[in-house]
């Protein structure tokens, strides 16, 4: 407070105590009296400002102490009395510290919510300032980045990629937004699509969303390959059948002997286009889940049985010894006609992959509580780094054999999808020229109380 306006006061009624006395011609008695109302002044101010002081004092430590939000304890009838200056002061206090309360818990709600909204999100997210460095990120781009420190980092420190670095910088210093996809390398490779934009409005900075896109363009290349694949086999014995008809056209219809060879091999291969067209209708029932399976209990002697059938022609035209030893009450829960497709087409390539003289396999029991049957054969067996990959569409281990052998390349893919949806499994074992062995499980069948009793 200026000095000035603190002896003002003070002065004040001492001076006109003096001045009255003084014209009644009490000189002296004015004198005594005005130094009384100047001490009595004095007194007085110094009271009620050490008074002002203890009421603001006590006020700000009540502001201060007080828990956001928490309304004011009301004055006491005495305190409005005497301090209606300090009460309108304390009240509007009061309103501005509501008022900021309210504004504050506005605030924090938004960010709250903002926060579970961007985590709930599948994306990825970052936010950047002016320099590039990052600011705020979600919990889906530390799953993406598998790192949890991101906050504090440059573009160029989280992803070493040149091209990321350089969109975040063009979109902070020029405003410009960039689409880029990077592939991170490691045990399991991911790959991201990115979108980096400046943003909004006046403010400084970036923002970028990553979207996983590993799996789609997994997706995509097995498309490709398989109409890669379906085309190449497709194309085989069309061409076949196109030029032996050609051939039969041009005149070779008048040579009996070479007209009668022509129509046979046009035949096979129609045959073998049949072949491929059914199995890819049926792959793709399975893969669809259009087939509807009967599982009921089965006798896996009797489907092996049948299916050893379907195939001793061919066994014995290559003098290969085909032997069952599948326990007569081993009984699955299956599909009967699913589980002789599946076995069928286990015979089916032993036969095909196994030398004259070899032997076929086919023994069944219990491992673990389910049904196992193991296809074993003595043929050429398989190298290991092919193992993971021949129950692929079209995969084959030797491609120019198996086309010779009439294969489809789709037979054991069709075998694993007809296991899945039935509850089993298919594994398999395999040595160079020691032959393979392919064992399937199935769900044991449960046996009735009756049975049981």
């Amino acid at each position: 407070m200026p000095p000035r306006l603190f002896f003002f006061p003070l002065l004040v009624p001492a001076l006109a105590a003096l001045v009255l006395f003084l014209l009644l011609g009490w000189k002296m008695d004015a004198v005594y009296v005005a130094l009384t109302a100047l001490v009595s002044s004095v007194l007085t101010l110094v009271a009620v400002r050490e008074l002002l002081q203890r009421r603001l004092a006590r006020l700000a430590r009540q502001i201060l102490q007080r828990p956001e939000g928490t309304p004011s304890p009301l004055p006491t009838e005495d305190e409005r009395e005497r301090f209606d200056e300090v009460t309108l002061f304390q009240r509007s206090l009061e309103s501005l510290h509501q008022r900021m309360s309210a504004r504050n818990a506005g605030l924090h709600q938004e960010a709250r919510t903002l926060t579970a909204v961007l985590d709930g999100m599948a994306e990825g997210i970052w936010v950047t300032d002016a320099e590039g460095t990052v600011v705020r990120h979600n919990d889906a781009l530390c799953a993406m980045l598998r790192t949890g420190e991101i906050v504090g980092k440059r573009p160029l420190a989280l992803l070493r990629h040149d091209s990321l670095n350089e969109a975040v910088l063009r979109a902070c210093r020029e405003g410009a937004s960039t689409r880029l996809e990077l592939t991170l390398e490691g045990v399991l490779p991911l790959t991201l699509a990115i979108r980096v934009t400046p943003l909004g409005g006046d403010l400084p900075g970036s923002a970028a969303v990553f979207h996983d896109v590993t799996e789609l363009r997994h997706l995509e290349k097995v498309r490709k390959d398989f109409v890669a694949n379906v085309s190449h086999e497709l194309r085989t014995p069309i061409t076949a059948i196109r030029g032996y008809a050609e051939t039969l056209q041009g005149g070779a219809l008048g040579d009996p002997q070479v007209a009668a060879r022509m129509v046979d091999i046009i035949h096979r291969q129609s045959e073998r286009l049949s072949e491929l067209v059914e199995d890819l209708l049926e792959l793709s029932r399975l893969e669809s889940r259009e087939v509807k399976l009967r599982v009921q209990d089965v006798s896996l002697a009797l489907v092996s049985s049948r299916a050893a059938e379907v195939v001793r022609h061919k066994a014995q035209g290559k003098r290969i010894a085909l032997e069952l030893n599948v326990p007569p009450d081993l009984v699955a829960r299956g599909d009967e006609r699913g589980l002789e497709q599946v076995l069928l087409n286990l015979l089916d390539n032993a036969v095909k992959y196994t030398p004259e003289g070899g032997r076929v396999t086919v023994s069944g029991g219990r491992e673990d509580g389910r049904c196992v049957v193991h296809v074993h054969d003595s043929g050429v067996g398989i190298e290991s780094r092919h193992l993971a990959r021949i129950f692929e569409r079209f995969y084959r281990v030797d491609k120019g054999r198996s086309r010779d052998m009439g294969g489809t390349g789709l037979g054991l893919s069709i075998v694993k999808h007809l296991l899945s949806a039935m509850g089993g499994e298919i594994r398999v074992e395999s040595q160079p020229n020691e032959g393979s062995t392919f064992t399937i499980f199935l769900p044991a069948t449960v046996p009735s109380e009756a049975a049981a009793g």
